[in-house]
């Protein structure tokens, strides 16, 4: 065997380690893609559209990765033909006709035909040829006030997008128009994808069926931009693409996005590379280009696209992959210092492409994979091994992927929504796989245990006669016990705690404390998953387990109270505080809330010697955790939980000290 081709599988074998394996990609995408079929129902009845793209929807985890969003209002159709028009109620839809002559290739002109129906389209249209266009300078101040009703904080401009933050994670959101129909300047992609036969047939349809959109950025010359131009975006249709790559074509995309972001634009502040460059030189080289895409030819994959990549650098030239007469460089070539950009970026590549494939070994992270096999002759790895991963490693990826799609909301009818739409797709003869199963059940108990507080809040408000008012509470006392518990049904381990904060805050202390001593049984399995596990002990309990009994029996994740629902006394003012600075949700490890509420509730039973011990249980657990029950991140709150129970019982010292240590 060549050394290159034990080269290539160990990269492969350590990407499959670094970025996924195939197993791993499927879980984060079939996952976020039934978030977001769950969610559609909702959205459509709000009138607005959401869509997750860029590197996160793809399947890639890298740290540094951002969310990106694409939002579009479902009241405005784009009609590429005056003919389309028929197809909708104009009473109800604003009617806008994409012109794509006259204009720079990859760039549209958008016509409103009938009267603005909302303040968005009235506030951005302009006259122009005796027409009213929808200026995408305007449309992108509308993008900002609606980020900022979305709480993206420090939003700025970024290309199309608004660039700003929620929480910790940076969002790219662009406020985007859809459009059902493809622009003529596609057609000679379309005609490539069927000469080349690539991609399949099926997912060919699928991008046509879904159409494009278009996104508030103009063609830029001399830094001048045209505000009446709007740029095609085929977002949708490249995440389609990459869905339909093969792991090793996968894994060079990443490969090169490695590359560029350790190599290429290392410690460089405004880059003429993006990483978009990088995913179409790999649509690129997929549909026209005479490669192996296997796991012993990925180094001769990654130079071959290294080679296109400095092949346009070296002419200035960079076609998009849907509109080929588009040069993606024009706006960066018009100014001289883009020009001067490009030109030391030529030398640089021009140097690794000197030193050949082993500029690869300029990345540190790449380096790694590879150095064992370079170093001994001796060594080789098998790549089809990295694909194969215990049942706790891949459990540990779903489960990572489970709890960022917790679903959150606080409107009733909403819920409603999204609940009937669950049991269509459970009763339609729709299959779905273990992972768009196991996305229903999480989102179905999410689901429950909002609408349950919900319900509670505004029962509580009710007034009218004493018989009224007793029925109501008893059927919504009712309702909200039995979809607590149809949550702890389908949930994970710790869903049960919600009913257990209901039954505390309802004043059933002694039903309180046959709940959560359930959880805490079930929290002191040896199989458990929290901020760790066993891994082996893992393995051998769950053992012919299903995906979902798994979840139930073994998964763990933290309590999740909304800043804007009551739940109990104790704890309103830490929900308060959290609300206040920015954060919608208070976190709490659910060890830390089981011995709590055993704590408060054999406290109001008198139950002393019981209290005390919960008490002296939830003190030893804060001392001596090394972060397996308690993560970092919730220390603070866990000492600040302890002090409120340790006031509450009387022990005001013991509550001054733990109070402090919260602090530090």
């Amino acid at each position: 065997m060549s050394d290159n081709c034990r080269v290539s599988e160990a990269l492969y074998v350590g990407l499959c380690g670094y970025i996924g394996t195939p197993t791993e990609v499927t879980v984060r995408r079939e996952m976020e893609d039934m978030a977001e079929m769950i969610k559609k129902p909702v959205q459509v009845y709000n009138g607005q559209r959401m869509m997750t793209s860029g590197s996160y929807r793809e399947g890639f985890r890298f740290k540094s990765s951002d969310m990106d969003t694409m939002v579009w209002y479902t009241n405005h159709k784009v009609i590429t033909d005056l003919s389309q028009s028929s197809a909708y109620d104009l009473s109800k839809h604003s009617i806008i006709l994409m012109e794509d002559t006259d204009t720079p290739p990859g760039f549209v002109r958008l016509q409103l035909l009938t009267s603005p129906r909302d303040g968005e389209i009235e506030s951005s249209v302009v006259p122009y040829n005796d027409g009213m266009y929808i200026s995408c300078m305007r449309w992108r101040q509308i993008m900002f006030t609606f980020c900022e009703y979305k709480n993206l904080n420090n939003a700025k401009t970024h290309g199309p997008c608004a660039n700003g933050f929620v929480g910790n994670i940076e969002i790219d959101c662009a406020l985007c128009i859809h459009c059902s129909y493809w622009s003529r300047l596609t057609c000679y992609w379309r005609k490539r994808c069927i000469l080349h036969n690539w991609p399949q047939n099926h997912v060919f349809d699928d991008i046509l069926r879904n159409g494009c959109h278009v996104v508030p950025v103009g063609h830029k010359i001399a830094a001048d931009e045209n505000e009446l131009d709007w740029r095609l975006s085929f977002s949708q249709a490249e995440q389609k693409l990459v869905y339909s790559m093969n792991h090793t074509q996968f894994l060079c995309y990443g490969l090169l996005k490695i590359f560029l972001k350790e190599v290429i634009n290392l410690k460089i502040e405004e880059p003429f590379l993006c990483s978009y460059f990088v995913k179409t030189t790999v649509f690129w080289l997929i549909q026209i280009g005479n490669i192996t895409w296997c796991p012993n030819n990925l180094l001769d994959c990654f130079w071959k696209c290294f080679k296109y990549l400095l092949q346009c650098v070296h002419r200035g030239v960079f076609p998009n992959f849907f509109v080929p007469q588009n040069n993606m460089f024009a706006s960066k070539l018009s100014t001289v210092r883009g020009e001067r950009t490009r030109k030391c970026l030529l030398e640089q590549l021009n140097r690794y492409y000197e030193m050949g494939v082993t500029c690869i070994l300029q990345s540190p992270t790449l380096r790694i994979m590879i150095e064992p096999v370079i170093c001994n002759s001796l060594v080789r790895t098998e790549p089809l091994l990295a694909h194969v991963k215990s049942a706790a490693d891949t459990d540990v990826c779903i489960k990572h992927e489970l709890d960022s799609t917790h679903y959150s909301n606080q409107n009733k009818r909403e819920n409603y929504l999204i609940l009937r739409f669950i049991l269509v797709l459970i009763l339609s003869n729709r299959s779905l796989t273990e992972y768009e199963t196991l996305t229903l059940q999480q989102y179905t108990a999410d689901v429950f245990v909002d609408t349950a507080f919900i319900n509670l809040t505004t029962s509580s408000s009710s007034d009218g006669t004493n018989i009224k008012v007793n029925k109501k509470i008893y059927r919504s006392d009712r309702l909200t016990s039995n979809l607590l518990k149809l949550a702890g049904r389908v949930g994970d381990v710790c869903c049960l705690l919600n009913l257990a904060l209901y039954y505390y805050r309802t004043c059933r202390y002694a039903e309180a404390l046959h709940v959560t001593a359930l959880v805490k049984s079930r929290l002191t399995q040896p199989y458990i998953m929290y901020n760790t596990v066993d891994r082996e002990r893992y393995n051998e309990c769950v053992a012919g387990w299903s995906l979902s009994k798994r979840m139930k029996k073994a998964w763990v994740v933290n309590v999740l109270l909304h800043g804007n629902v009551y739940y109990i006394q104790e704890l309103d003012l830490e929900q308060r505080a959290v609300k206040d600075n920015g954060e919608p949700i208070l976190y709490i490890s659910p060890y830390v809330m089981t011995d709590m509420l055993s704590v408060l509730s054999n406290y109001r039973l008198g139950n002393r010697s019981q209290c005390l011990q919960s008490l002296t249980d939830l003190q030893t657990l804060l001392l001596y955790d090394d972060g397996r029950y308690v993560a970092l991140l919730l220390r603070d709150l866990s000492w600040q939980v302890l002090g409120i129970c340790q006031q509450v019982v009387g022990d005001l010292h013991g509550a001054l000290q733990s109070y402090q240590q919260s602090l530090r």
